[in-house]
């Protein structure tokens, strides 16, 4: 059952699927519980209050899938820089309005809970000075804060953020300067940034003007290019924790193990 009207503004879901992933080729179509894995994305999407769920590709093969299971298919270019810029291809395509709100739910993410994508939708709504929103969690670990793998985010006492890198931030000279420091400070600051992000249409059609930032080139975190131009990004902490996404045939393992626990079914490999 779907929750209570999560604004006062519909919102729409894109999800990015590309077929050329360099550490597994093809994932949008690898099988899970005898579903391709973009299926299990949009069926989370469609779960969720969006007014409309939008899978964009730039290859036949998916489109084909998806539109054997009833979705909507947007067919983008194939040598997009990001996929903020795919995500703007969409919105021109279909001819949005500059102050509709979109939800990039990433084609890799099959266990996302629509809770969330309803929360940045939301959150974005309620903050009138925001361009963007996002998500983040509490860091657990020092192995956490140094991991360049896990990008971090500090945000100001609004909600907004004031930077996103892979470095680990913010340093605690005192706290990491002792020798035997092995855990993190008491403070509540450390965050890891969460990749799903609600726009508003007028900055997705900003931001494919800019072309690259040198701190987004140097860090390799698209979010950057918007706060390099001024523009807020909403944070705050997600109310339900996605699972990690797909990214090798180890993560899509997992993936296929947590759907056995969780729906009893029996997988095809």
């Amino acid at each position: 059952m779907k929750e209570s009207v999560v604004a006062d503004q519909s919102f729409t879901v894109v999800i990015p699927a590309r077929f050329g992933s360099s550490r597994l080729p093809g994932k949008p179509l690898a099988d899970i519980a005898g579903k391709p894995m973009v299926q299990h994305v949009y069926e989370r999407a469609v779960e969720s209050q969006a007014s409309r769920v939008i899978i964009a590709t730039d290859d036949e093969r998916i489109v084909s899938v998806a539109e054997s299971f009833g979705a909507d298919v947007c067919m983008t270019q194939s040598g997009h820089p990001s996929g903020t810029d795919r995500l703007q291809e969409v919105v021109s395509l279909y001819g949005m309005a500059d102050n509709e709100i979109i939800v990039n739910v990433q084609g890799d993410e099959p266990l996302i809970p629509p809770s969330v994508i309803n929360q940045v939708a939301r959150n974005l709504c309620q903050a009138d000075t925001a361009g963007a929103a996002t998500l983040c969690e509490p860091l657990s670990s020092t192995e956490q804060l140094f991991d360049p793998h896990i990008v971090k985010v500090v945000s100001d006492q609004q909600g907004y953020a004031l930077y996103f890198s892979r470095a680990p931030m913010p340093w605690a000279r005192d706290h990491f300067a002792m020798a035997d420091s092995q855990s993190l400070p008491t403070v509540d600051v450390f965050r890891r940034h969460i990749g799903i992000y609600a726009y508003r249409v007028s900055l997705l059609n900003q931001y494919v003007q800019w072309g690259i930032c040198p701190i987004e080139k140097l860090e390799a975190l698209e979010q950057l290019r918007l706060l390099w131009h001024g523009h807020r990004i909403h944070v705050a902490d997600a109310i339900e924790t996605p699972p990690a996404g797909v990214d090798t045939e180890q993560d899509l393992e997992f993936i296929r193990q947590q759907l056995e626990q969780w729906e009893g079914v029996a997988l095809s490999k």
